[in-house]
């Protein structure tokens, strides 16, 4: 279990909310580009499924590299 220890702290989730919100706008941005970002007519439920969907790959990601990377942070680098 003390491998699991970092992930309880400020720094990793700092580090790993800041990652889920910039996948999330670029997930985002995807969904448009797919609709020629046409704003007016696009399937704002879809892109919100799009962003939603990057965000929670981003935590999964950060949380699989909390034991790869510097201790208590969400990169896979030391």
């Amino acid at each position: 279990m003390g491998e699991l220890k970092s992930i309880w702290s400020g720094k990793f989730w700092r580090d790993a909310g800041e990652r889920a919100v910039s996948t999330a706008a670029q997930s985002a941005l995807l969904a448009l580009g797919a609709t020629q970002l046409n704003v007016l007519e696009a399937d704002w439920v879809t892109v919100a499924g799009f962003a939603a969907g990057g965000a929670v790959l981003s935590l999964l990601k950060s949380l699989i590299a909390q034991n790869v990377g510097e201790r208590g942070t969400a990169s896979l680098v030391k």
